[in-house]
């Protein structure tokens, strides 16, 4: 992931960044939802889009609301009235942050939040809505028609026929978090299990005996079992690299591969679980 001492420029936009969204998007029970639009699940690029393209009366109703739980320095209102100079300073922000802070993790972070889902997608295919929460644990509970979720503040979202978006996330932490907006799409953001969080895998000392794509190829094949293409689009990375990555991990004892037709699948072997697990055989 990179050491942040050793790159004092890429430590100032951390900073920066930090210290905006310090103010912008503060720990606590309110922040505006305007930083996270619908329009992000198409990336970094669509949601600043959409965070420039904000309604003033938008920005003005939110930060009002702000206010109400945290005091704002004096450059919130220009941003609150709409200013394109301060709007515009404020997505470079981002995105600086993000360059700088989540892009270096970005495919341990992707690989983490895949395996959650696709744990997910198991639990749904397997037991239907009621396997998918159950798996949840202490985090969502179906009472037909309502689910409960261990949220930090009291408060009932009426779906009115409209589905619920639920997004699987890596810095989510103890509780699920939701737009304050209830006419805004419902969604509802979860910490991915923790089982699947890289930093897990990190400290068990993983990566650095096998560097990072390489720990992150057979962290891929214990959670997903994929064909050698699975692999490379889960990592980013060329089918032949994919290839190499599983060649080295399969000599070394740590996972099997299986033709099944055309594909040819991995599998984990009892030696790379013990080694993802920082065990004993």
């Amino acid at each position: 992931m990179g050491d942040l001492r050793a790159d004092p420029e890429r430590m100032a936009r951390v900073k920066t960044g930090a210290r905006l969204l310090d103010v912008l998007a503060p720990l606590g029970p309110y922040w505006p939802d305007f930083l996270t639009p619908h329009e992000s699940k198409s990336g970094l690029a669509g949601g600043l889009d959409a965070i420039m393209s904000t309604p003033r009366a938008r920005l003005r109703e939110e930060f009002e609301r702000l206010a109400q739980h945290r005091r704002l320095p004096g450059w919130v209102a220009s941003l609150a009235d709409g200013d394109v100079e301060t709007l515009t300073r404020v997505s470079a922000a981002i995105r600086s942050y993000h360059d700088a802070a989540i892009a270096p993790s970005h495919q341990l972070i992707h690989l983490a939040v895949a395996a959650d889902r696709a744990q997910r997608a198991r639990d749904m295919l397997e037991h239907g809505t009621e396997g998918l929460l159950a798996g949840m644990g202490t985090l969502m509970r179906w009472r037909p028609p309502v689910l409960e979720v261990a949220y930090d503040i009291d408060a009932v979202l009426h779906l009115g026929g409209r589905g619920l978006r639920l997004v699987p996330s890596y810095f989510c932490q103890r509780t699920s978090v939701t737009l304050a907006d209830p006419e805004l799409p419902p969604v509802l953001i979860y910490p991915i299990d923790h089982q699947h969080h890289w930093s897990t895998v990190v400290r068990r000392g993983v990566e650095p005996l096998l560097g990072r794509t390489r720990a992150a190829a057979l962290l891929a094949v214990a959670t997903s079992a994929p064909t050698t293409g699975e692999l490379a689009r889960t990592l980013r990375i060329s089918p032949a690299s994919a290839s190499r990555q599983a060649t080295v991990l399969r000599e070394a004892g740590l996972i099997l591969t299986v033709r099944d037709g055309s594909s040819v699948l991995h599998a984990i072997t009892p030696l790379g679980e013990a080694l993802l697990e920082g065990r004993p055989l």
